[in-house]
């Protein structure tokens, strides 16, 4: 799964996919990103099951972070 994550300012220092791995077991491999005082993105190749993929997607979103699907590239609407 390949998804852009968009911090908000309050989440920026908080270690998002420290969680990822440790919570939910899902390996992530960073492919971009750009990390500042007041904003955040990440793009993210993500590996696991598709249930704990699903599961660690819809606790990001809980956290108050966007998750936006990545389809070659381009963030589908």
């Amino acid at each position: 799964m390949r998804v852009r994550l968009t911090f908000p300012t309050e989440l920026i220092q908080r270690p998002i996919v420290y969680h990822l791995v440790k919570d939910f077991g899902i390996v992530p491999n960073i492919r971009r990103a750009d990390v500042r005082a007041d904003h955040g993105w990440m793009v993210l190749e993500l590996e696991a099951a598709q249930d704990t993929l699903e599961e660690g997607v819809a606790w990001l979103r809980r956290q108050g972070i966007t998750v936006d699907p990545i389809e070659r590239d381009v963030v589908l609407p």
